[in-house]
């Protein structure tokens, strides 16, 4: 299975693959439920193999580290889920 760190790097450097919208589903601890994010509303730093940085509809701004990052959709339709912990694989 694909990271999630090599799958955005393939989004954005490669065309075919990368047209569409694309959504990032990341989980918040504290409100303990999945947040869907638009990818244009996250911010990769250069560099950075442990997090991003994510702003959701209503503003506000949060570090997530990549392996909240749960699942990635693309015009509706997922096409990355993060395994399952006890899965094979996973």
């Amino acid at each position: 299975m694909i990271t999630i760190e090599a799958l955005l790097q393939r989004i954005r450097w490669d065309p075919a693959f990368g047209r569409g919208r694309f959504t990032i589903g990341y989980y918040d601890r504290l409100q303990r439920r999945l947040i869907c994010v638009p990818l244009e509303q996250i911010h990769l730093e250069p560099g950075n193999h442990f997090s991003f940085t994510a702003v959701e509809s209503d503003g506000t701004v949060h570090e997530v580290p990549f392996h909240r990052v749960r699942e990635v959709h693309r015009d509706g339709e997922r096409i990355w889920q993060r395994p399952v912990r006890g899965e094979a694989g996973g």
